[in-house]
């Protein structure tokens, strides 16, 4: 048994397809087959049962799994000390929402290229249910997960912290002016729909269909940014991560609604429970925090917006009743235009 054989088998494993694991350690699939025969020949036992068309590990290649990880991590962590310490390198694919993809994640991927040139970050789009399927195929690296839940079948997490939501809307919009919002106000209103296939959407939704009627009809927009161009247009309110509006609020295009959101979620980062725990994933983990520690991009709410923003939001109610009136010297689209 040699380590190049317990690396290639901790791959195919992982995967489980001699295919892909060829593909990932750029060997040929002939030699992957002759690396996991060879461990299994010097181990006398098989490690894994071959099936039309897919593998799967016997019991013995499971039990071998956990020592493998903990062989490589040695090797790995001595290979370290050894050699004094060198720069975290290599290719990290991580698994993301939307939202995070596109307004966390650029100061971080920025941060990393200038820090750490020999570190690639690789980031998948992915929702919180196709992330936990693709960490436990080992087809990510990590993912990060916007849920409610913090413990996650074979996964390891670590909470990085909660994720703020808010209730947006035009500055004009009739509930922008309202002292509190209830559910029942955005209930009656045209909603658009948040960030398909997020956790807090599901919360969302179920938060308005609690004791409705018939389920309410949400707008479908696609991605979060034509979603605040719908809700800049007056089009409907909706619940996004704060993060996402912060600019669109202090531009005072968009306005948070005084409605607290009755559920939370957690922004997390996860891993394969039982898989190796890099140097490299160490040091994400660690900046991750530090830039979710940070980040005061968070816009205010309704009771603490500046005499400034209070002027801007008069201004914007009086536009909204001049729309209102059946000669309005100048067409709808150019006023949406002069508030977006």
């Amino acid at each position: 048994m040699d380590l190049r054989q317990l690396t290639t088998f901790h791959r195919v494993a992982t995967l489980l397809s001699f295919t892909r694991a060829a593909a990932e350690l750029k060997y040929a699939q002939s030699s992957v087959t002759a690396q996991v025969k060879g461990l299994e020949v010097a181990l006398g036992v098989e490690l894994f049962e071959r099936l039309r068309g897919r593998i799967r590990l016997t019991p013995a290649g499971e039990r071998l799994v956990p020592y493998a990880e903990q062989i490589l991590s040695l090797v790995e962590e001595a290979r370290d000390k050894t050699t004094g310490w060198a720069e975290p390198s290599g290719v990290l694919t991580i698994g993301m929402p939307e939202s995070l993809t596109s307004y966390r994640m650029p100061p971080v991927l920025e941060y990393f290229h200038h820090r750490y040139p020999l570190l690639q970050l690789a980031p998948r789009p992915s929702q919180c249910a196709q992330t936990c399927e693709a960490l436990r195929q080992g087809a990510f690296d990590m993912g990060f997960l916007m849920a409610a839940r913090t413990e996650h079948p074979g996964l390891r997490t670590e909470v990085l912290g909660r994720e703020p939501l808010v209730a947006v809307a035009a500055p004009w919009h009739p509930l922008a002016a309202l002292r509190h919002v209830s559910t029942e106000d955005l209930r009656a209103a045209r909603v658009l729909a948040p960030e398909a296939g997020s956790v807090y959407r599901g919360l969302f939704e179920a938060e308005l269909n609690d004791s409705a009627g018939r389920p309410v009809e949400l707008l479908e927009f696609g991605n979060i940014e034509s979603v605040k161009r719908g809700l800049a247009a007056g089009l409907g309110v909706s619940v996004l991560p704060a993060m996402a509006v912060a600019d669109a609020v202090a531009a005072t295009t968009l306005a948070v609604l005084d409605w607290e959101p009755p559920f939370e979620v957690f922004t997390q980062i996860a891993w394969r429970r039982g898989r190796q725990y890099t140097r490299e994933m160490g040091v994400f983990v660690d900046h991750m925090a530090q830039f979710m520690a940070q980040d005061d991009r968070l816009p205010a709410r309704p009771q603490a917006r500046t005499q400034a923003q209070s002027r801007t939001q008069a201004q914007a109610n009086a536009q909204a009743q001049a729309r209102t009136q059946p000669h309005a010297g100048t067409p709808q689209r150019e006023q949406l235009q002069l508030v977006g």
